[in-house]
């Protein structure tokens, strides 16, 4: 692991227990390089890794604060619900309902780029953070990819993880977020009342070349789980808006 990872594991860890809470300063870059042994190069590296995760605000030549309500899974950064839950200071959980090999819906086809009935692999898992339902995920993934998840227990932790291991080029996703009524196998998964409000994320995941791995149909309790979107105006230098999308527990 490089210096700047593990100081940014380091400062993680600190604001994932509480020893560094919502709103509390960072040490100083010259206090960091110091404690580090580090150079301010390195420092600079790795407060810019806890940027991107939304862990800390507060741009270069700026005191660099603990973000209120951090921590949270920044949309660039491709991790899985286990990773965030794991990052934030939280256990993750799930129940496995069912994993099949069944003909594509109209959505997972029209996500995938294959024809309504090509097979897939669906997987319908209930989520659980510290031990309390928070959100139904569903996913259709291609036969190919999905094929590789018969051996492996989804109950045991991440199914992203156990793709990547298994050489899945999970590249990236494009996410859609709306508001929908929980059916019946949500209400009873969830604990609520059916037609009660959930957050809806449909998710289509592809390869680095654009190939289509993945459609997910996830839904949120949302009083349990919010998405901050964070917008910043182009740069003088002209590098582009900075657009981000923050998931925390509520």
């Amino acid at each position: 692991m490089t210096l700047h990872a593990r100081v940014a594991d380091a400062l993680r860890s600190r604001i994932a227990n509480g020893e560094m809470p919502a709103g509390s300063a960072l040490p100083s870059e010259a206090q960091l390089c110091v404690e580090f042994g580090a150079s301010r190069g390195t420092i600079r590296t790795a407060l810019a890794v806890l940027r991107r995760e939304g862990l800390i605000i507060g741009s270069q030549g700026r005191p660099a604060t603990v973000r209120d309500g951090a921590i949270s899974q920044p949309f660039e950064s491709f991790v899985s619900f286990t990773v965030w839950a794991e990052h934030t200071g939280h256990l993750p959980g799930q129940r496995t309902i069912e994993i099949a090999r069944r003909g594509a819906s109209e959505a997972a086809a029209t996500a995938l780029g294959i024809a309504p009935g090509d097979p897939v692999v669906d997987v319908l898992r209930l989520r659980l953070l510290d031990g309390d339902p928070v959100m139904v995920e569903r996913a259709s993934f291609v036969e190919p990819v999905g094929r590789l998840l018969f051996d492996f227990d989804p109950d045991t932790g991440s199914i992203y993880a156990h793709l990547t291991a298994h050489g899945v080029d999970l590249h990236s996703a494009r996410r859609t977020f709306d508001a929908i009524g929980a059916d019946p196998i949500e209400a009873d998964l969830l604990g609520i009342e059916a037609g009660s409000p959930l957050l809806r994320e449909r998710r289509r995941t592809t390869s680095a070349d654009g190939t289509p791995l993945e459609y997910g149909d996830d839904r949120y309790r949302p009083e349990r789980i919010t998405f901050t979107i964070e917008h910043s105006r182009p740069s003088a230098a002209g590098l582009g808006n900075d657009l981000r999308i923050l998931k925390e527990p509520s």
